[in-house]
C-alpha cells in the first residue's frame, strides 16, 4: 500500500512539474516584447501586440494649439507613428485607444475625413520625382473619396480633393503631412532642382490658407523649417511647437518611459552582455540618450536605435547607419569648421529653428537633423550651447567627416582602417600610428595640406578610436594641439606645416604642455610633427619622446 502511495505521489509530483514548466514557459513568452522595428502604423502596433510607449496624452493639447501645427524632429524619431496615431483618433477609432491616456480624456471622437501625405519613402533625386510622388499621393486620396482626377496641376487637384472630402462627409477635413521637407533635403546640392521643388511645394501647401474654411486641423512634420524657402510663408497662423517645453518629449523616449516599457528587454540585453542591469542601462544611455529639444524638456532616447539594440541584443550605431549625412559633413569640411570645436557652438533660438541654404551655417540644420542637440541654455544671454547628443551620433558623424578629409580611411587591408590606429594607441605603438598617419596625410589633395587639416584628421582619428581627446588644452603657458588618452598611455601632439620637427618639439618643451602629467602613472609620449611640401622631403616628419618623470 505504501508502495502504491509512493507511485501516486511521484506521478502527482511529475504532473505538477510539467504544469509548472508549461506555466513558466508561457510566462516567459508573455514577457517577450514584440519590437515594432520599421512599423509606423498605430493600428498595427496596437492590434498585433507590439510594444507601445503611450504618447496619446498629447492629443488634447495639440488640438488646443490652433488649426495648423508644425513639428520638427530628426528622422526615425517617431514622427510618422505620431501622425498615424492622430490619424486613428480623427477617424474615430476609439477601440484602438483602450487603456491609453487619450481614452480617459474628454475628447470629440466624431470621425473626420483625413488626407495624409507622406514624403518619407521616396527618392527625390530624379528631375520629376516630386511630381510623380504628388500624383501617387493624390490618386490614393482621390480613390478614397471616389473622385476622378482631371488634367490639372497637383495644387489644383489638392484644392478639389479638400472640397470633395468636405462635401461628401459634411465634416471639416484633417490634413496630415509627414516629412514635408524630404524633397528638399534629398537634393539640396542641386540648386536648380531644389528651387523647382521649392516652388511646387509652396504652391501645393498654399491651399492650406485658401481652403481654411474646409479644414479642421493640419499637422505638418519634417526635419527642418526652411525660412528662406518660405513654403509656409502664406500660412501666418502656423504654430511651430518644435522647441516648446510642453512638447519637448512628444517624440523620443525618456529614461522612465524606457524602463517602464522595456525592462524585460533591457534585462535580456544585460544577460547577453554578461553585465548588470544598471551597467547595461548606462551603456544604452551613453550610446542612444541625450537629445534635448527645449530647455525644460527631458533628455531623450532615440526610439529606432533602442528598439534595434534590444531586439538584436547588441549596442551598435543603428540610427546613423540608416542614412548618410554626406552633405552635412561636406558642409562642415568645406566651410572650415574645426571638428574639435563642434561641441560647444552657441546659437540663438531664431537661428536654431530656421534654415536657409543661402547662409553658410550648418549648425541649425545639424541641430534640426539630430546631429547636435541642446547641451545647455543660458537664460541671461538667451544662447543655446550645442553638443553631440550621444556616442552613436558623434562617432557616426566623425566617420563621414574624416572621409571628407581623407577618402582612403577605413579601407580594409590598407593598414588605414580604424582598428589599426586604435591598436597602435592602446598598445603604445606610437611610431606605427605616426607611420599610418603619414601615409594617410600624403593622400590628401594639395589644397588640404595645412596645419589645421592635420590637427583635424588626427583629432577625428583619435575620437573614432574610442580615445578621450582634448583639443587645444589650455595650460599656464599655452595650448597644445591635441592630447589623447588611450588606456595606460597619454599622447601630446604639436603639428607644424612647412616648418620643422625641431620647432614643434621645442614648443612642447618651452611651453611645458606635458607638465600636468608629471605625477601621472601613465606613460606619456610627446610628438612633434611637421608636414613638408619640399619635393626632396615631402611628407610627414615627426619626433617622439617619452616623458621622463
Amino acid at each position: 500500500m505504501d508502495y502504491l502511495h509512493g507511485i501516486v505521489h511521484i506521478k502527482v509530483f511529475l504532473l505538477l512539474k510539467v504544469i509548472i514548466c508549461i506555466f513558466v514557459k508561457n510566462l516567459s513568452v508573455m514577457d517577450e516584447l514584440r519590437y515594432p522595428i520599421g512599423i509606423q502604423t498605430f493600428s498595427k502596433i496596437i492590434e498585433e501586440g507590439y510594444a507601445y510607449v503611450d504618447k496619446t496624452g498629447y492629443i488634447k493639447s495639440l488640438l488646443r494649439q490652433g488649426q495648423y501645427v508644425f513639428l520638427s524632429r530628426p528622422r526615425r524619431f517617431g514622427k510618422s507613428l505620431l501622425l498615424s496615431t492622430l490619424e486613428a483618433y480623427f477617424e474615430g477609432r476609439r477601440e484602438l485607444f483602450k487603456g491609453l491616456a487619450a481614452d480617459r480624456m474628454d475628447l470629440d471622437w466624431t470621425p473626420s475625413p483625413v488626407l495624409r501625405f507622406d514624403f518619407n519613402a521616396e527618392n527625390f533625386s530624379l528631375e520629376n520625382g516630386l511630381e510623380l510622388h504628388l500624383d501617387t499621393l493624390l490618386r490614393a486620396n482621390e480613390k478614397k473619396y471616389g473622385r476622378q482626377s482631371n488634367d490639372v496641376t497637383p495644387s489644383q487637384r489638392f484644392r478639389q480633393l479638400i472640397e470633395v472630402a468636405y462635401e461628401q462627409t459634411r465634416r471639416p477635413v484633417v490634413i496630415l503631412v509627414d516629412e514635408y521637407d524630404k524633397p528638399l533635403l534629398d537634393i539640396q546640392e542641386n540648386k536648380e532642382l531644389f528651387e523647382k521643388n521649392q516652388r511646387m511645394l509652396k504652391s501645393f501647401f498654399g491651399n492650406l490658407k485658401s481652403m481654411d474654411r474646409y479644414i479642421r486641423f493640419a499637422f505638418i512634420t519634417g526635419v527642418a523649417r526652411f525660412s528662406k524657402v518660405s513654403i509656409f510663408s502664406d500660412l501666418n497662423n502656423l504654430k511651430d511647437i518644435s522647441m516648446d517645453n510642453a512638447y519637448a518629449d512628444i517624440c523620443g523616449w525618456t529614461e522612465c518611459e524606457l524602463i517602464d516599457n522595456f525592462r524585460p528587454g533591457i534585462k535580456a540585453l544585460a544577460e547577453e552582455r554578461e553585465e548588470s542591469f544598471d551597467d547595461t542601462l548606462l551603456a544604452l544611455r551613453n550610446y542612444y540618450d541625450g537629445y534635448l529639444f527645449a530647455p525644460k524638456g527631458s533628455r531623450l532616447y532615440n526610439p529606432y536605435s533602442v528598439l534595434n539594440a534590444l531586439d538584436k541584443k547588441e549596442i551598435e550605431p543603428f540610427w546613423f547607419e540608416t542614412g548618410t549625412p554626406t552633405f552635412l559633413a561636406r558642409w562642415v569640411r568645406n566651410n572650415g569648421i574645426d571638428p574639435r570645436e563642434i561641441n560647444g557652438q552657441s546659437a540663438t533660438k531664431d537661428e536654431l529653428i530656421t534654415v536657409g541654404f543661402e547662409e553658410w551655417n550648418p549648425l541649425p540644420l545639424m541641430f534640426q537633423t539630430g546631429y547636435l542637440t541642446i547641451g545647455h541654455y543660458d537664460r541671461s544671454s538667451d544662447l543655446y550651447d550645442l553638443r553631440f547628443p550621444n556616442k552613436e551620433v558623434e562617432i557616426g558623424f566623425f566617420k563621414h567627416l574624416l572621409r571628407c578629409y581623407a577618402p582612403l580611411t577605413a579601407r580594409r587591408g590598407s593598414g588605414l582602417e580604424f582598428t589599426s590606429f586604435r591598436k597602435d594607441l592602446f598598445s603604445g605603438a606610437i611610431h606605427d600610428f605616426m607611420e599610418r598617419l603619414a601615409t594617410l596625410l600624403k593622400a590628401l589633395p594639395g589644397e588640404d595640406h595645412k596645419e589645421s587639416t592635420y590637427r583635424a584628421v588626427t583629432y577625428l582619428l583619435a575620437v573614432l578610436c574610442g580615445t578621450p581627446s582634448i583639443a587645444e588644452h589650455h595650460g599656464y603657458q599655452g595650448r597644445s594641439d591635441i592630447e589623447v588618452f588611450a588606456g595606460n598611455f597619454v599622447y601630446v601632439f604639436e603639428f607644424k606645416y612647412n616648418k620643422s620637427v625641431e620647432e614643434a618639439m621645442e614648443q612642447i618643451h618651452s611651453r611645458d604642455y606635458a607638465g600636468r602629467y608629471a605625477f601621472d602613472s601613465r606613460t606619456v609620449y610627446l610628438i612633434g610633427a611637421n608636414f613638408s611640401e619640399k619635393k626632396e622631403e615631402r611628407g610627414l616628419e615627426y619626433e617622439i619622446e617619452q616623458m621622463t618623470k
